[in-house]
């Protein structure tokens, strides 16, 4: 491709809109162009990348035995209201009705579909397992939508989906997609991780997250370098600190706290650490109508997805300071002894029961206990770990300290077992003629986000930083004077034979000065510049690698096996 012919539009300003470096890079090297909130049109270097990343999905999928389909985008009500999901996806989902006035959603996921799909044409255990997969537009009606194609309306995701006749055997698949999307991301050039997730509106057991690391990120992600275990801040576990305690239980004894009600506050007042008290938040669940009075050490945050989990709540709300009232309690000066309330569920965080003498609120404004014990003051209904967990605590699998770091989620593999099969009725016979219920998997990858991940992980003060793999183009072929004849026809000569050698490669003819080139050239992210400049006469080209700024000076007939060999590393 000549660069006088190439759609590209590139800006010298950031539009005020963009807020992440992926959205602001994509918007000012032309890849994208935006047409409402989180919706976008891939122009044509943005729809190469794109294209570059579903060619790798593909070819792994299809390595690892998945056979490629493609579903409709819209689904009507009537498969999703017997799954259960019509009225518990929420308002993301995008809900349309025909002229019939019939429902329908355009897809945000496709469990639905498959399972009708398997349910009517597999019936015999000969059949099983299948792994069937497709690369389709999802929509999703965000909230917020923002961030470019990190958090957009509509998005390409490729899903994945497996029917099995055993646990066993859905084990081994769930093992064989992992092993899958680590090819995937390791062929994209990206640094990763995969941990431990939870399944959230998706349901299973089983789940593990890829995210691709970038300061940027998202998410937080928890790891052990001593054994490997990671986990996303939703689902990760420690062994908490422990500070030592008296070991005498001391009476408790209601204090005045004018004004005193955080936590922080309460501790400097009576000269004791965090660590020594425990605050109470409370929640109701909009499913069963229960309040729960969740008791946590004051040093630690509520993990709510684990809480939610713990209680196997549909959705948990906190109480309003109306609702407090109306159950006779007061922010900031709640707690678990004297608390006078039979219709109130007591939470604890398993830390709760090991601080002896801890305070905890008063059940009356501007008032404290102290010397508060756990067993012998008060017990919980429910114990469990439900805490945030901290970098440099315990890891939980072995002797080491965990660190964090921030990711972007692209990838998700589920252990869905018979969420849908059950209430869908996808069952078969196995090999003695009895109806099983058929185990199912969920595999999900961004490609999209994968993408505009991958230049929240690559990119410097100049621009993108693409890996290879999927670059727009690989190389720029700048001639660095188009006026002299000896760099043009060595220019074109090179960007010829770099095309013959099936290298994505663009020639810059424009008539512009070579810095502007250049300047383009760094904005876009191609991996290698080939410069035709002054020594072109003596057949010696330069070639100058996008992430390091190393410079090269080449032989011109050596060229293409340069960048054969640079492509492997960058």
């Amino acid at each position: 491709m000549k660069f006088s012919n190439l759609y590209v539009k590139t800006l010298k300003e950031t539009p005020k809109d963009a807020e992440v470096i992926s959205h602001k890079l994509m918007l000012r090297a032309g890849m994208i162009k935006k047409l409402a909130s989180g919706v976008y049109t891939y122009l044509p270097l943005g729809y190469k990348a794109l294209r570059k990343v579903e060619k790798i999905v593909r070819e792994e999928m299809e390595r690892a035995g998945s056979q490629e389909i493609f579903m409709p985008v819209l689904q009507p009500s009537e498969i999703w209201q017997e799954s259960g999901r019509w009225d518990t996806m929420g308002p993301e989902m995008m809900r349309i009705k025909d002229r019939h006035d019939r429902e329908f959603v355009l897809g945000p996921t496709h469990e639905e579909v498959i399972t009708d799909i398997v349910r009517n044409d597999i019936s015999s255990y000969k059949s099983l397992p299948m792994n069937l997969y497709q690369i389709q537009t999802k929509f999703r009606d965000e909230r917020r939508p923002r961030f470019g194609l990190m958090r957009s309306r509509e998005f390409l995701m490729k899903d994945a989906y497996s029917f099995h006749a055993s646990e066993e055997c859905l084990d081994n698949e769930f093992e064989n997609m992992k092993a899958a999307y680590t090819r995937i991301f390791e062929r994209c050039g990206l640094k990763f991780r995969s941990v431990e997730a939870d399944s959230g509106a998706i349901g299973g057991s089983g789940s593990q997250e890829f995210h691709v690391l970038a300061e940027s990120g998202e998410d937080e992600i928890i790891y052990c370098d001593s054994c490997g275990y990671a986990a996303n801040l939703e689902k990760a576990e420690s062994v908490a600190f422990i500070p030592e305690y008296e070991k005498e239980l001391l009476q408790a004894e209601l204090l005045d706290t004018p004004n005193i009600s955080k936590i922080e506050d309460i501790a400097e007042h009576l000269g004791i650490e965090t660590s020594q008290t425990v605050k109470a938040i409370m929640f109701k669940d909009i499913g069963s109508e229960k309040v729960y009075m969740v008791l946590m050490r004051g040093d630690y945050e509520i993990n709510e997805v684990k809480l939610k989990n713990l209680l196997n709540a549909s959705e948990l709300l906190m109480l309003t300071d109306s609702e407090l009232e109306d159950l006779n309690l007061k922010k900031g000066y709640m707690g678990p002894y004297n608390l006078d309330a039979d219709n109130i569920f007591l939470v604890a965080d398993e830390t709760v029961l090991k601080i002896v003498n801890h305070t905890a609120g008063g059940n009356k404004m501007d008032t404290h206990y102290i010397n508060v014990n756990y067993g012998r003051d008060y017990e919980a209904d429910i114990i469990g770990d439900i805490r945030t967990v901290k970098k440099d605590e315990g890891c939980p699998r072995c002797s080491g300290t965990l660190s964090s770091a921030r990711g972007i989620e692209t990838g998700h593999v589920f252990k869905l077992g018979t969420k849908y099969s059950e209430s869908m009725k996808a069952t078969f016979l196995d090999v003695n003629g009895k109806s099983n219920v058929m185990m199912m998997g969920c595999y999900g990858i961004g490609v999209s986000r994968t993408t505009a991940a991958a230049i929240e992980q690559n990119y410097d003060e100049n621009g993108i930083i693409w890996p290879s793999a999927i670059a727009p183009y690989v190389v720029d072929v700048v001639p660095a004077n188009m006026k002299n004849k000896d760099q043009v026809a060595l220019g074109e000569k090179i960007y010829t034979e770099l095309l013959e050698a099936g290298i994505d490669t663009v020639l810059d003819d424009r008539n512009e000065r070579p810095g502007f080139k250049f300047k383009d050239a760094d904005l876009i992210g191609f991996p290698f510049k080939v410069v035709s400049g002054k020594q072109a006469a003596e057949g010696i080209i330069e070639i100058k690698i996008r992430k390091t700024g190393e410079t090269l000076d080449v032989k011109s007939e050596e060229v293409v096996t340069t960048i054969k060999e640079l492509m492997k590393k960058y």
